[in-house]
């Protein structure tokens, strides 16, 4: 038994030396709910998975629709590496639609099961056999190389699965599929039915597995070491409900597991997010291989690993799909992870001050909230700036009232030098009514010379940097500035004022 890659303990089964992609992106992909790709989309996609050197390409459904057919027709034109398919139910029509497009290859299937049978087909086995000879020997007459699938293998009396794809080898059936239609099958079940299979008929066979149980992968797995030679897939795990078994997962999955070389791996994670953006499904962020977390390590105990030695928490280099690391900071994140970024953002930052950086990033990461490279490099410098000057100037309280129809109105209390005092402003905006309050409490000796408000990165959650300049007007008429760093505007404002204020204040005592 396989227990998986760095376990110790080895397969007992014999694999297939060489297993094959065949990708349905383009037909079964297509089917997820809401995904219409044009002409050009298609052929885009098809060119990429070529390249990605995947074995097979389901281009389409040529009898469907005549955007199909001209789709199969171009990627003929095209003259890819990868053999081109198309499905095809078991009519002659079909099969003329599939040779009228110039493929060489096809992708015949029928309903088996018993409710498919009754509810979808409403015909008898005997009728369904004699249909599946007529149409497989119809399409070898043709020149067309055969695969066969039994539409709802999974579900289906296995005798009378065995004698189809019986009559499908016999009437020249290259070879046989066994699709998991719905994705009820366990993984130890494939294993069971694709060995059988292999033993009853002596055909290669390849599996379609859905994921609507969230077996596909994993049954796809099972069927090749059960000695199925080809596993259909679809890129980022697309396909109708809750989609196929992903390209990228299965392949990855091969090499690492098994030794088994498929397609360019360091490809994946470009046409993952390709296809992504052509389909307009986008990939959920923990999705294995290309999800946006798959290597972001935030935990403080992760990431001092991972500076280590990246196979602690890592079970592949992302480089070898064309990924790389990233080190997020967060409300998780550990001393050894911002001191970590930092130098790799060539920022020089005392280790005598870290357990602060630390504190005011998870004070800032509310609700999850990811810091970015330049708000991190933006907080550090906030903190080294705001070392500079002691606090003389304490804001003890705060707080501003604000809305619509409603008179912007802030109170602070202040303490300077020990002495607190309290004043009440009203202003233009929130902001204004602030400004005036602590000008009050200081009985307005502080001018208000300049604000400057960015948001760091443009995001909706970004953090804001302010920056602003104060003059004493009643001292020596210098300018002091402040800058403070945050999520609140109106906070992180008064924050800029208050370290602007002590700064004046340092440089007068």
């Amino acid at each position: 038994m396989s227990y998986g890659r760095g376990s110790g303990v080895v397969t007992t089964r014999k694999v297939p030396d060489k297993v094959s992609i065949y990708d349905t992106t383009l037909r079964d992909g297509e089917q997820s709910p809401g995904i219409a790709l044009t002409v050009d989309d298609k052929v885009t996609i098809a060119r990429m998975l070529d390249a990605l050197g995947v074995d097979c390409i389901e281009g389409g459904f040529a009898a469907s629709s005549d955007t199909d057919r001209k789709v199969l027709t171009r990627l003929v034109e095209e003259g890819l590496s990868a053999d081109l398919y198309s499905l095809s139910r078991c009519r002659h029509g079909d099969i003329d639609a599939v040779i009228e497009c110039g493929l060489k290859h096809i992708h015949l299937f029928i309903a088996t099961s018993d409710i498919h049978l009754r509810y979808k087909l409403n015909k008898t086995r005997e009728e369904v056999l004699e249909i599946i000879r007529d149409s497989v020997s119809y399409a070898v007459s043709k020149g067309l190389e055969v695969m066969f699938s039994c539409e709802d293998a999974t579900r289906t009396d296995y005798a009378f699965m065995r004698d189809a794809y019986m009559a499908a080898v016999d009437s020249g059936a290259s070879v046989i599929d066994i699709p998991d239609t719905v994705g009820v099958c366990m993984p130890a079940g494939m294993y069971e039915m694709v060995s059988m299979l292999i033993r009853d008929t002596g055909a290669p066979v390849a599996v379609h597995c859905h994921n609507d149980l969230g077996l596909a992968v994993a049954n796809s797995l099972a069927s090749v070491e059960a000695g199925a030679t080809m596993v259909h897939t679809c890129i980022n795990g697309l396909g109708e409900r809750a989609g196929n078994a992903a390209t990228e997962e299965v392949a990855l999955n091969l090499k690492l597991n098994y030794d088994i070389d498929t397609i360019d791996l360091s490809g994946v994670d470009r046409i993952s997010k390709m296809v992504a953006r052509y389909t307009g499904y986008p990939v959920a962020y923990n999705k294995p291989l290309v999800g946006r977390n798959a290597f972001s390590h935030e935990s403080g105990i992760h990431v001092h690993g991972i500076l280590n030695n990246t196979e602690t928490y890592e079970p592949y280099p992302p480089e070898m799909i064309g990924r790389s690391r990233e080190i997020a900071v967060g409300r998780h994140s550990g001393a050894h992870s911002l001191k970590d970024k930092l130098s790799a953002l060539g920022i020089s930052f005392p280790d005598t001050m870290l357990n602060d950086l630390l504190a005011e990033v998870k004070s800032l990461s509310v609700g999850g909230k990811e810091i970015c490279d330049i708000e991190l490099a933006a907080i550090a410098e906030n903190l080294l700036w705001r070392g500079k000057s002691e606090e003389h100037v304490k804001l003890s309280e705060f707080i501003v009232i604000t809305g619509k129809n409603v008179t912007p109105t802030a109170t602070v209390t202040v303490t300077v030098d020990g002495v607190s005092r309290t004043c009440a402003q009203t202003g233009s905006g929130p902001v204004d009514a602030a400004v005036n309050a602590i000008r009050g409490a200081l009985d307005y000796k502080i001018a208000f010379e300049e604000l400057r408000l960015e948001s760091i990165t443009g995001g909706s959650d970004s953090l804001c940097e302010v920056t602003v300049l104060v003059k004493d007007s009643t001292g020596d008429g210098q300018i002091s500035a402040g800058k403070a760093v945050g999520i609140d505007i109106v906070d992180t404002t008064v924050d800029a004022f208050m370290q602007a204020i002590n700064r004046d204040y340092s440089r007068r005592i």
